[in-house]
């Protein structure tokens, strides 16, 4: 159903906020693509309270609608409205980051509201950041891969076929089809129990094209990972030059 905005309650007790940038993506959000409110209405309780969608509610007034989709829950005891809405703001699971890197416009979903890469906002939040440097640990599962279960080129196929059948100069073919190998899809897990099936040569040459990083500070100083100055400096101060 759908009700005037302004005939609904803010809910006091939300305990999350969306703010700044985050608040101007959800803003643009809505108003490039409405219906999504159609499909996740914002809940309310019979009072016409917000138990889901607070932010959502904030950010429609900011975009000038006058009504939005709205789902009543009633019949709920106070305790559950509090556990409700707890409950609504939880993310539960975690992101496949392989398959986001792979087949998601990285652009796009930062637009979204999806932090993919450190921002500026981020840089200056310094508090977010502690010291100590935790490293991935991997089990081996199975046997090891082939090469060709390592990657997937059909895309770059697909364009290098396309830049040949062209008319442009040969010269700009040649860096086209350079830069078609960006597009190949690199399978992250299976590269892990690769490096991990694999003798020491094949390894450190995996190490040195930061196919796996093993040793942070190596990685560091082939440019694989940049951090900012304080960041660095606790590196340092941590565990030195």
């Amino acid at each position: 159903m759908k009700l005037e905005i302004n005939k609904l309650k803010p809910n006091k007790d939300n305990p999350r906020i969306i703010k700044d940038d985050k608040f101007k993506k959800l803003v643009k959000s809505i108003k490039e693509f409405p219906e999504m409110l159609e499909l996740r209405p914002i809940v309310v309780d019979e009072d016409m309270t917000i138990l889901g969608g607070n932010m959502r509610h904030k950010a429609c007034i900011e975009a000038g609608l006058k009504e939005v989709y709205v789902k009543i829950a009633k019949d709920l005891t106070e305790e559950q409205k509090k556990e409700f809405i707890v409950k609504d703001n939880v993310g539960f699971g975690e992101w496949e980051w392989d398959i986001l890197a792979n087949e998601w416009d990285s652009v796009k979903l930062n637009e979204w509201g999806l932090d993919v890469w450190e921002n500026e906002d981020d840089k200056e939040d310094e508090n977010i950041y502690t010291q100590k440097i935790e490293t991935p640990k991997y089990e081996p599962t199975g046997n090891k891969p082939t090469e060709e279960e390592l990657y997937n080129e059909e895309k770059v196929k697909e364009l290098i076929k396309k830049i040949g059948l062209s008319n442009i100069k040969k010269e700009e073919k040649e860096f086209l089809i350079k830069a078609a190998y960006r597009h190949t899809v690199f399978n992250y897990k299976n590269i892990a129990e690769f490096y991990i099936h694999s003798n020491k040569e094949v390894q450190e040459l995996m190490e040195d094209s930061a196919l796996i990083i093993i040793d942070f500070k190596k990685a560091i100083e082939g440019g694989y990972i940049a951090l900012n100055e304080k960041i660095t400096q606790q590196y340092i101060d941590e565990y030195g030059e």
